[in-house]
């Protein structure tokens, strides 16, 4: 699998994880010099806080592209490590 923004490859994996069709990239698989980090946060009853990143690609913005839950409930244990993402990013496999 492949996340793309702008163009660029943002993350690859051959060992996504699926959970609520989203596909989370193990974190190692980031390009790290794409993301900022983000203060956003949100709450999910079975996964806990998601913590979200800001994807930045070719001096463009997409706020809050990708998200993260840094200490997930046991429910969620498998997305540990792990980041998804949504908006202007494209997962493709």
């Amino acid at each position: 699998m492949k996340a793309t923004c702008d163009g660029q490859v943002i993350a690859e994996s051959e060992a996504t994880v699926v959970v609520e069709g989203n596909h989370y990239f193990p974190r190692a698989s980031l390009a790290e010099e794409f993301f900022a980090v983000s203060e956003t946060t949100s709450f999910c009853p079975w996964k806990g806080t998601a913590h979200y990143l800001n994807v930045v690609v070719n001096g463009e913005t997409e706020t809050d592209a990708a998200w993260h839950y840094p200490d997930p409930k046991p429910a969620a244990a498998e997305i540990e490590g792990r980041v998804a993402f949504w908006g202007e990013v494209a997962v493709l496999s």
